[in-house]
């Protein structure tokens, strides 16, 4: 196992997830756009939430796959197989717990059953599975994860 070879497969599972992500915003399978979702936490300005976004997401996949790495490390082997099941788990973590319940808390422009109607969101909450932004979205957002899970255990174990 290798923590460069982690650090890339971050690089390379992170770009594939996004992009995954984003083609599936462009053919409809989804209104959710992940950069923009992070970044409007940071800023109300919109092309700059986008920006800011793309960077947010790029250092998370590289916590995350560090997350992944030390697991690994925990339990003594890695590999694509494993990686992907770490991703399954990280997709339904995040559909579940981390963007529909955790995000909207902490988010300051992020609507909520309780916003008033003199306040206006930029974003729209994603509820459970992130369903809010439609009916595809738990799936495309789970195949995504176990496709960046795979590449972060494949290339752990390639830099070996």
């Amino acid at each position: 196992m290798s923590a460069w070879g982690t650090a890339a497969g971050a690089f390379v599972g992170t770009l594939v997830l996004t992009t995954a992500l984003r083609a599936a915003a462009e053919l409809r399978l989804t209104r959710m756009d992940l950069p923009f979702l992070l970044g409007s936490a940071v800023t109300a300005n919109r092309t700059r939430a986008k920006a800011v976004g793309y960077l947010l997401h790029f250092l998370n996949g590289e916590a995350f796959a560090f997350a992944y790495y030390a697991v690994f490390l925990a339990i003594g082997t890695a590999g694509w197989w494993l990686g992907a099941l770490f991703g399954l788990l990280h997709g339904l973590f995040a559909g579940t717990a981390l963007v529909s319940v955790l995000l909207p808390l902490v988010h300051p422009r992020m609507g909520s059953p309780l916003t008033s109607a003199p306040e206006v969101a930029l974003l729209e909450p994603p509820g459970f599975l992130m369903l809010h932004y439609g009916l595809g979205t738990p799936l495309v957002t789970v195949a995504a994860h176990i496709g960046y899970g795979a590449l972060v255990g494949g290339f752990t174990v390639l830099g070996a």
